[in-house]
């Protein structure tokens, strides 16, 4: 019965479909997912070859170089108070005690340590395979797939794939990923419309959309498959896609996606985002990369806010030097500095059923 699920979960969704008003003179299918993992995509060699110079060196580190015996003595309380009790006061080095995350450019920290090796997931997002500058691109050096795909953008990665926190099993992440399946938030929707086949299908729609409900949990905490989430008013993203093999592909689109983690709500604030999804032939779900143009500002502002600096080990003022230095995307006219920074996600879903709110009629106020 199980390599039956998606042909059944595509027939109910495609006769629901039907029977509604505003659907009822279509008679293609559509399928519904929901988000349930979101991770960096961070290619991690056997030994670590990406970051010959070691991983980054944190707040903490910095934070104790800069001080005299007496007063590592003093501010560790002779070595009982903590890293992650200490965090505080190895992110306060500004001049006057600013707080050098949310003030990065007040002190000047060592070089972050960033990837230098040449493998990564990820999308050719500038349409390149030297890496040239182009209208929507800065000048950088690409990536390539570990399926041999050339002309990989993905800056992220060479930014944070040597930082502890944003590594495999790193806490950045994974309380990230935790906390949204805890809280609900940062959850994303994502329907297949127009569908014919589901292992071929030369033109379907996606749509994106924030759920209004509260994922639907077993009693372990898993998020169960088949549940129905009403999408929230006041957003939605439709763009066109394609089904290979069974391989979904979406064209670029801007993107807002929600986002949460590490205590922190933001968005995924992504230009010329797209999706690369193998569907699960036994109707288990949807897995693959979501990758595209990362709004820089909109990225640091989440990055100041963590609470995770000691933990993640990175030093913010090196972080956001950096940052600045690897964006590729999208720059800006008046200084030639690239805004954005391109970007991958290793993303999982599970089958859902996407409510949409009953159209308006001639008698009827949309609300």
């Amino acid at each position: 019965m199980k390599p039956l699920l998606l042909s059944v979960l595509f027939l109910l969704a495609k006769f629901s479909a039907a029977s509604a008003a505003d659907h009822a003179s279509s008679p293609k299918g559509v399928v519904g997912f929901v988000l349930t993992s979101l991770f960096t995509a961070v290619f991690e060699s056997k030994f670590m070859d990406e970051c010959p110079e070691g991983l980054a060196v944190g707040n903490d580190e910095l934070w104790l170089q800069g001080l005299t015996p007496l007063e590592r003595e003093r501010a560790t309380l002779a070595g009982t108070r903590n890293h992650i009790d200490r965090k505080y006061l190895a992110e306060v080095r500004g001049p006057q005690g600013e707080d050098t995350c949310w003030y990065p450019e007040l002190i000047k920290d060592p070089p972050l340590r960033t990837v230098k090796g040449t493998t990564a997931y990820g999308f050719n997002l500038d349409g390149t395979t030297d890496g040239g500058a182009t209208s929507k691109s800065c000048a950088h050096e690409k990536f390539t797939g570990p399926d041999g795909t050339p002309g990989i953008d993905n800056q992220m990665y060479r930014l944070v794939g040597c930082i502890k926190g944003f590594r495999h099993d790193g806490y950045v992440e994974t309380t990230a990923q935790t906390e949204r399946i805890n809280t609900s938030r940062g959850i994303t929707l994502v329907e297949i419309g127009d569908v014919d086949d589901l292992r071929n299908d030369p033109y379907v729609t996606v749509s994106y959309y924030r759920p209004k409900d509260q994922l639907l949990k077993d009693s372990a905490g898993n998020v169960l498959p088949y549940a129905s989430y009403a999408i929230a008013p006041g957003y939605v993203e439709t763009t066109r896609g394609k089904i290979v093999e069974g391989v979904l592909t979406t064209e670029p689109i801007d993107v807002h996606l929600p986002f949460h983690g590490d205590v922190v709500t933001s968005e995924l604030d992504i230009r010329d985002m797209r999706l690369r999804l193998e569907l699960a032939a036994d109707g288990s779900g949807a897995t693959g990369l979501m990758g595209g143009y990362y709004n820089r500002a909109t990225w640091w502002d989440f990055i100041r806010k963590i609470q995770l600096t000691s933990t993640s080990n990175h030093s913010c003022p090196a972080l956001y030097v950096a940052s600045r230095q690897l964006a590729d995307g999208y720059p800006d006219p008046k200084t030639g500095e690239c805004s954005a920074i391109s970007t991958a996600y290793h993303v999982e879903f599970l089958p859902a059923f996407i409510v949409h709110p009953p159209a308006a009629g001639p008698d009827k106020k949309a609300r």
